[in-house]
């Protein structure tokens, strides 16, 4: 009989979701260990490698245990990038114990796993992402980076339905992103573009994880 698999993960703790559509929610995060991409501006590169060997039944013995002080809904599997690694069988076990299930991910991959919220968060230069995203993703996060354009975000918005929000998220809050972020706002509205968003992470302005 295979063994269940074991997940290198960079820390697990109780907080609220400071980002996207789900921001204020009590949440505890399970950061995943690695990544495929290399993002210059990433604000947490310290789950690019190193973490812990988690079997399944013990990072689900320490969720229980934080429940106990931090009966919190939601779940989210973040990283890092999640889906790099074998997440199904603690997906399955977490949807078990009821609790609701949101996955951050850059899109590269795709597994078929029962997340109620997708976060895509899709990163450049190349913007690429799993076909399957384009409909199951509840919300599309765009770090406003160097490379962000006007004609990046309409493309994304012709290929998310108009329901989809489609968030730009200054880049760890700097000036000059948070400038630029209100500027591609204003010229999305100027082109007739629907349901573009800023999004701020809030965590980063109340000091929490």
């Amino acid at each position: 009989m295979p063994q269940p698999p074991i997940l290198k993960i960079t820390e697990i703790f109780p907080s609220i979701q400071g980002e996207g559509l789900r921001s204020g929610e009590p949440t505890v995060f399970i950061r995943l260990t690695g990544c495929n991409l290399r993002c210059r501006f990433c604000d947490t590169k310290y789950a690019w490698q190193g973490g812990k060997d988690y079997s399944v039944g013990r990072v689900l013995e320490t969720i229980q245990k934080i429940e106990r002080r931090y009966p919190a809904d939601w779940v989210c599997l973040t990283g890092g990038e999640p889906l790099i690694q074998p997440i199904a069988p603690l997906v399955t076990q977490l949807k078990r114990l009821g609790f609701k299930l949101q996955i951050e991910t850059n899109g590269t991959h795709f597994r078929p796993v029962a997340a109620d919220w997708w976060t895509l968060s899709p990163k450049p230069k190349s913007y690429e992402f799993a076909p399957e995203f384009t409909e199951k993703a509840k919300e599309v996060k765009l770090v406003v980076s160097r490379e962000l354009t006007l004609a990046v975000i309409q493309n994304f918005r012709r290929r998310f339905p108009a329901q989809t929000p489609i968030l730009l998220q200054p880049q760890s809050q700097l000036k000059w992103s948070t400038e630029k972020a209100l500027k591609l706002l204003r010229d999305t509205l100027k082109v007739g573009l629907i349901n573009i968003r800023l999004c701020l992470q809030y965590q980063k302005y109340i000091g929490v994880r």
